[in-house]
């Protein structure tokens, strides 16, 4: 399995160990474009792999944070409780740089910049660059490409 997430057109692919694309999801990522600088709020490119995978068998819409279940389940009225809240729902994909000074390591690094592939409330547009850094998903499809992939799969992101 790979997965590359090709900015300029918000998708993610999945691809299977014969190069076939077997998944295509829209996505979210970064509202400031591409970057991979510490604080910039872009979303990093280059050769990244899944460090972790977090949420397995919690329901559709858990909220994280700090990679940890805060208890609550999104819905509309929840949402509406928080509306500024970057939410992080369903999975979390934590992605780690492979590239020494471009994506890992010093002000650079992904890993430690919390960057993940991550579920968000259906009420927000995919398709869009709207997040913090992350690549944003749909709850079902974020959970679906959870169950597909593991710790180690590699990640490109390009754009």
């Amino acid at each position: 399995m790979k997965v590359r997430i090709d900015i300029p057109s918000q998708t993610l692919r999945l691809f299977g160990e014969d190069s076939a694309c077997i998944r295509c999801y829209a996505v979210s990522t970064a509202r400031k474009g591409p970057g991979e600088q510490k604080g910039s709020y872009q979303t990093p490119r280059g050769k990244h792999v899944i460090r972790a995978r977090i949420g397995t068998g919690m329901p559709l819409g858990t909220a994280f944070r700090g990679r940890r279940p805060t208890g609550e389940v999104w819905t509309p009225e929840v949402g509406a409780a928080d509306p500024e809240r970057d939410w992080i729902l369903t999975r979390i994909l934590w992605l780690s740089g492979q590239e020494p000074g471009r994506n890992r390591l010093g002000e650079v690094d992904t890993m430690q910049r919390y960057i993940y592939i991550h579920g968000t409330p259906d009420t927000q547009p995919m398709g869009v660059p709207l997040s913090i850094g992350c690549i944003r998903m749909r709850n079902r499809e974020v959970a679906e490409l959870f169950d597909l992939v593991s710790v180690g799969t590699p990640v490109e992101i390009i754009g």
